[in-house]
């Protein structure tokens, strides 16, 4: 059993500054806050162009005490592979840890075919995705991370898919390691990302991050972390990590195993504008997607414990 992280075993020191670019209430920017924390200063990061470019800030102008080299849409799994083949020419790679930090546009959808081929030839970095489930920086639109229903720019009328899952996706190419969090549970992100870390030279490491939008999900600014704890608590977004291929549930959705122990989800829904179309029927639709997420975790888990 792991040791539980406290306050005073996190690092004092911020490799984020206040005063950034990005909105209020950005999910994005407090993930990355704690995910640096973890990593610490010697990391390099790449990110396409998407809201993390705004954190960057033109040349001379950076919120971030670390490097950081900024790339194409597509091309962050690219681009974090050289980094990392640069660093072990030089004989850097046990010192220096590689970031790819991209959104759920660059990660589910323009930039899956790097990041495939990355996990599939075993690249020694650190992917991690801040899912804000949808093209936020460039004014809404869909990606294939925007859940069943949601309105965007681009659909108007409510998505008529369901969300991609990129995490399975990637669990598929074997990963050394694979996890959720979310922006609500910073030491739950501390301890994933200082995971990944440990386990330098295993290939790719991929972290998945809910990350609340208040622009893009239209909830006050105030509510970003009400809204990204409510999705684990509905059971919506279970915290996960995938050791060497085997499950293992965070502490926080341990419990939700038992439906009892959810709460509705109507409750995670109505906080946020881009469902308030939604009628019985379309919650209906949602309860049945989170019975049959969690009936899958169930039965794998019960795989497991009888290997």
């Amino acid at each position: 059993m792991e040791k539980p992280i406290k306050i005073s075993d996190l690092p004092d020191e911020e490799l984020i500054t206040p005063g950034t670019r990005l909105c209020q209430g950005c999910g994005g920017q407090l993930a990355y806050r704690w995910a640096l924390k973890a990593l610490g200063p010697k990391t390099i990061a790449t990110v396409p162009a998407s809201c993390s470019t705004v954190v960057h800030g033109m040349q001379g102008f950076t919120s971030v005490k670390i490097p950081v080299l900024h790339t194409a849409f597509e091309t962050t799994a690219a681009s974090a592979s050289g980094i990392s083949a640069s660093l072990r020419a030089k004989g850097l790679d046990d010192e220096i840890t590689v970031l790819a930090w991209a959104g759920d546009g660059g990660t589910a959808d323009i930039g899956i075919q790097g990041l495939s081929g990355a996990a599939e030839r075993g690249e020694d970095f650190i992917y991690a995705c801040y899912d804000n489930e949808a093209y936020m920086n460039t004014g809404t639109q869909r990606s294939g991370s925007t859940p069943w229903g949601a309105r965007t720019t681009t659909t108007p009328f409510g998505k008529a898919q369901v969300k991609k899952n990129i995490p399975k996706i990637l669990a598929a190419h074997d990963l050394s390691y694979v996890a959720t969090t979310s922006v609500a549970y910073p030491k739950d992100i501390f301890r994933k990302f200082q995971k990944a870390k440990e386990m330098r030279g295993q290939g790719v490491r991929y972290i998945q991050i809910l990350s609340p939008c208040p622009p893009g999900w239209q909830h006050p600014t105030s509510s970003t972390i009400e809204v990204a704890k409510m999705a684990v608590q509905t059971g919506f977004w279970p915290l996960f990590e995938r050791i060497n291929g085997k499950l293992v549930l965070s502490k926080p959705s341990k419990r939700h195993l038992d439906k009892s122990k959810r709460k509705d989800i109507k409750d995670y829904l109505k906080l946020q504008g881009r469902f308030k179309h939604f009628n019985e029927e379309e919650f209906k639709v949602w309860n049945s997607y989170v019975d049959n997420v969690w009936k899958e975790i169930a039965f794998e888990l019960k795989m497991q414990e009888s290997v």
